[in-house]
């Protein structure tokens, strides 16, 4: 039962409710790279910060005096197919009209509190919209939505315990990006700019892709790895709980990489080919958006926990032949020019679509064995701490998501809990 000092007030009292906007394109001086310009694409829905595409000038945000935020504002996508996706404000931002923004008023309420509490009823909120073409959440509407608050004491130390947890994920998160940064640019100093150990004895040869080191030799995707096809399945396969993890299209980042957060449950059947186990390569050859930031984009399973999956029909499994270590395989995919020059291959009116014969075309330099095994060396253990770095993340989260509607709805007493210093440690 909430305690007499828990309250209900409608967003609108929490502060200032402010719909984004968009700058005209006609004015092109209104952007920039002075304040980040949010948008739904550009929030993922799992973590609290934002990184945008897009930012707009001091003579745009000058331009929407009333649409700019400060930092600390609660961001809710409230139109489209993505309602519900959020993020806090990291600086003054603009937003565009898709998203509400609450501007909390820190004398009274506690922004990360206002978070989770949002976070906590989103899919509830999500059904206001109604099943309207393009459902939407009118700024009314999303103003009229009650919450329950305790005191602005128990606020903060509930939004402090929440935040400890995400504050860990992200700096794992930036852990992870600085070993793939590390990654990348060894691939590139050896294997694009053919800066590698040794290079100074080796001389460079004419080939099809230009200069090559001798001894090296160019070949094609077939040549390296098998390309095998994903399952194609009946929603009603699909489950909460029983059956197999199910990789799917969302399990690829934008621009590369695994994301876990998009595993589904799968019942339906499968072949051994479409079988996928942590550590395999998979590589999308669909896209819902025209923007070509998933299509042949490459990602390393992670997070099975000694399962097998299943990949769907929006992936491949790119199965490296014998003696061409996965991790440059993975490197090659990633980092070369492959995904910039095969997703342009993909075609469709509204949803983009690769053929995988594409992927077995793309033709580059194949270094000798010996020096890819010693860049699997150095990159195999980076590519490792990432993926534990990552199933600590998953975990972090389920123990934050257990933990979530127990606080915010004050069920349990925070004064009962552990400081937030103690979970960080």
């Amino acid at each position: 039962m909430i305690a007499i000092r828990w309250r209900q007030v409608k967003l609108s009292d929490l502060g200032r409710i402010v719909t984004g906007k968009t700058p005209p394109s006609a004015r092109p001086e209104l952007f920039g790279a002075q304040h980040p310009f949010i948008t739904p694409s550009d929030i993922d829905g799992v973590s609290r910060a934002v990184t945008t595409t897009r930012f707009v000038s001091d003579a745009g945000a000058a331009a929407f005096p009333n649409q700019m935020i400060p930092a600390g504002s609660v961001c809710f996508v409230c139109i489209g197919a993505t309602i519900g996706k959020m993020c806090i404000a990291s600086c003054r931002s603009l937003t565009n009209q898709q998203v509400n923004s609450i501007v909390v008023d820190q004398q009274r309420h506690d922004s990360s509190f206002v978070f989770y509490a949002l976070r906590w009823i989103a899919a509830n909120v999500k059904l206001l919209a109604g099943g309207a073409a393009t459902p939407i959440i009118s700024k009314r509407s999303f103003s009229d939505i009650v919450i329950t608050v305790p005191l602005l004491t128990e606020q903060r130390r509930i939004g402090s315990i929440l935040s400890a947890y995400d504050d860990l994920i992200e700096n794992n998160t930036r852990r992870i990006a600085i070993l793939e940064e590390m990654a990348r640019r060894i691939y590139e100093e050896w294997f694009v700019h053919f800066r590698f150990p040794g290079h100074e004895h080796v001389r460079m040869v004419d080939s099809e892709l230009g200069p090559v080191p001798e001894g090296w030799r160019v070949t094609s995707v077939s040549e390296a790895a098998d390309i095998c096809r994903g399952r194609s399945y009946k929603s009603s396969e699909l489950a909460e709980v029983g059956g197999k993890p199910f990789v799917n299209l969302k399990c690829i980042d934008r621009d590369g990489g695994f994301r876990a957060s998009g595993l589904k449950r799968y019942t339906g059947p499968f072949k051994d080919s479409q079988a996928a186990r942590d550590g395999d390569l998979v590589m999308a050859v669909t896209d819902m958006t025209q923007e070509r930031r998933v299509v042949a984009r490459v990602g390393r399973v992670s997070q099975l926990h000694d399962e097998t999956g299943v990949i769907s029909m929006d992936l491949v499994r790119i199965v490296p032949r014998e003696n061409m270590p996965s991790s440059f395989v993975y490197a090659m995919l990633r980092w070369s020019g492959f995904a910039d020059e095969v997703k342009q291959h993909a075609n469709g009116a509204n949803v983009l679509h690769l053929s995988p014969a594409r992927i077995e075309e793309y033709r580059f330099t194949l270094p000798d064995f010996a020096l890819m095994q010693h860049f699997d060396k150095v990159i195999a253990p980076m590519l490792l701490l990432g993926g534990t770095l990552e199933t600590e993340n998953a975990n972090l989260r389920t123990t934050r998501d257990l933990l979530l509607p127990k606080l915010i709805s004050g069920e349990l007493d925070v004064s009962a809990l552990p400081a937030p210093e103690a979970v960080a440690a």
